[in-house]
């Protein structure tokens, strides 16, 4: 069974996907382009650390909980 493998290209494939992306945006419109998407993948980035920091504090709270509460009943 083969394995399939998204954005497994490289050459002729590139070289064809570089051509259209030219065409569509032409020349003045890349660099814009490029920016938005940097700008849209550092948002993420934000996005995905504040949320990591979140999960973790919530799970920092949860087990001081669960240690106070065995503390409590071993008492």
């Amino acid at each position: 069974m083969e394995t399939i493998l998204l954005f497994n290209f490289f050459g002729p494939e590139m070289l064809v996907v570089l051509f259209a992306i030219l065409l569509l945006f032409g020349g003045k419109k890349i660099p814009e382009l490029m920016r938005g998407i940097g700008k849209g993948i550092r948002e993420f980035n934000t996005a995905r650390s504040s949320l990591e920091s979140e999960l973790k504090e919530g799970m920092d709270a949860a087990e001081r909980e669960e240690a106070k509460k065995k503390e409590n009943s071993n008492a």
